[in-house]
C-alpha cells in the first residue's frame, strides 16, 4: 500500500501565545549594557553581537524592570513556573477552541520545555485549570531544547498511530529570558541574550479515525549526530542554566541536513522538488542561511521563519510551532501539497516531520 493511501494522524490546529510584556532590541541592549558595563566586558561588542542575530525585539515573561530583583536561580525558576502556567493555559485553551475540541476530549498531553523545572510538571498543574479528564495521559519531556517542537509533534503522532480514535495535545512553553546568567559575559551567553525570546505554542492532533482540518503527519525521522554533545545545551551551575552554544552549529547543519532530508524524502518516494512548504526552526540567521544553501531552497521558502526570527526571536522548542501555525493560518496550503517541518537541537540532533495536505 502506498504511503498516500494510509490514514495518518493529523494536525487540527496550532495556537501561539506570547507574554504581554515586550521590549525592543534597543531596550534590551540598553538594559544589558547597564548590567555588564562593570564586568570588564566591551559593551560595544554586546551591541554588535545583538545586531548580528537580526532580532527586532522580544516578548518577556516579566516587565523588564522586574529582572534585576531575580538574583537567584530559585527566584527565576519560581517566576518561570507562574508564567509558564498562565501562558501554557492560554495556548492550550486557544488551540482547543480553534480545533473545536473540548478539554474532556483530550486523551494525552505532551509537554516540552528546556527553560525551567517543575515537579509536578506544568502539564500536571494544568489538568485542573483546563478541566482535563482524571485519566488523561501525560508525557512531560525536558532537555530536547530547540528540536522539541518537531520532536513533540513526532511523538504525539507516534502515539496516535497506536490509538487512532484519540486526541493529543502538544504544549511547548519556553521562557528563555528567565535563564539569563547575569555574571556570564562569554560570547555564547551574550549571543543567547540577544537571540532567545519567550513564548508558548500548543498543537491539537487527532488520530486517523477523527480527521483533522490540517495536514496529516505522514512520517517522521530522528537523526542523532555522534560525539556532538557539547555543541548545544546547558551546564547546570549554582546560578542555574549556563548556556552551551557552539559556533559550529551552522557547520553541522551545512554538513548534514541535505543528506538527511534527501534520505528521508526518498524513503517516501519524494524529493525536494515535491516539497511545497518548508517549516524550519528559527535557529538564527546563520542556521537559516545554512538550511537555504544546503537544501538549495528558493528565496522565499523560509520567509515565515525569517519573519518569526525578526519579530519575536528564537523561542526554542516553540519556534517551529509558531512557523507552522502561521502557515496554517495563511490558508496557503492546498490538498495534495507536501510540507517538511525540521528542527535541530541539543544532542546534537535533528527531527524531520513530513506533512501532507
Amino acid at each position: 500500500m502506498a504511503s498516500t493511501d494510509i490514514a495518518h494522524p493529523g494536525v487540527a490546529c496550532v495556537a501561539r501565545a506570547l507574554p504581554e510584556y515586550y521590549a525592543s532590541q534597543d531596550e534590551l541592549i540598553g538594559a544589558l549594557r547597564a548590567l555588564w558595563a562593570t564586568a570588564h566586558f566591551n559593551v560595544d561588542r554586546l551591541e554588535e553581537l545583538h545586531r548580528s542575530v537580526q532580532v527586532g525585539g522580544r516578548h518577556l515573561a516579566l516587565p523588564l524592570d522586574r529582572y534585576p530583583e531575580l538574583t537567584t536561580f530559585a527566584a527565576r525558576n519560581d517566576a518561570w513556573t507562574v508564567a509558564a502556567l498562565d501562558l501554557g493555559e492560554r495556548a492550550v485553551r486557544d488551540a482547543l477552541a480553534a480545533a473545536g475540541v473540548g478539554p474532556a476530549e483530550v486523551d494525552h498531553i505532551f509537554f516540552v520545555t528546556v527553560t525551567g523545572l517543575a515537579t509536578p510538571s506544568i502539564d500536571a498543574r494544568l489538568v485542573n485549570r483546563l478541566g482535563l479528564r482524571p485519566d488523561v495521559k501525560r508525557t512531560p519531556i525536558f532537555g530536547l531544547g530547540c528540536v522539541a517542537g518537531a520532536a513533540g509533534l513526532a511523538r504525539a503522532s507516534d502515539y496516535l498511530r497506536a490509538y487512532p480514535s484519540q486526541t493529543a495535545v502538544l504544549l511547548s512553553v519556553e521562557l528563555c529570558s528567565l535563564t539569563l546568567q547575569r555574571d556570564d559575559v562569554s560570547v555564547a551567553n551574550v549571543i543567547a541574550s540577544g537571540l532567545f525570546g519567550d513564548g508558548a505554542a500548543a498543537a491539537v492532533l487527532r488520530g486517523a479515525d477523527a480527521p483533522a482540518a490540517g495536514p496529516a503527519v505522514a512520517a517522521t525521522r530522528s537523526v542523532f549526530y555522534p560525539n556532538t554533545e557539547r555543541i548545544m545545551g546547558w551546564d547546570f551551575v549554582d546560578a542555574g542554566f549556563k548556556v552551551v552554544l557552539s559556533p559550529k552549529v551552522p557547520e553541522l547543519v551545512t554538513a548534514n541536513i541535505r543528506a538527511d532530508v534527501d534520505g528521508f524524502l526518498a524513503a517516501h518516494g519524494l524529493d525536494r522538488s515535491r516539497v511545497k512548504h518548508w517549516v524550519a526552526h528559527t535557529g538564527g540567521p546563520k542556521v537559516l542561511q545554512a538550511f537555504e544553501r544546503a537544501l538549495e531552497l528558493p528565496d522565499a521558502a523560509l520567509r515565515r521563519s525569517w519573519a518569526s526570527l525578526r519579530g519575536v526571536g528564537n523561542l526554542s522548542s516553540a519556534s517551529v510551532l509558531f512557523v507552522l501555525s502561521e502557515l496554517l493560518e495563511s490558508g496557503e496550503a492546498r490538498p495534495g501539497d507536501v510540507g517538511l517541518l525540521m528542527a535541530m537541537g541539543p544532542g546534537f540532533c535533528a527531527e524531520l516531520v513530513l506533512l501532507r495536505w
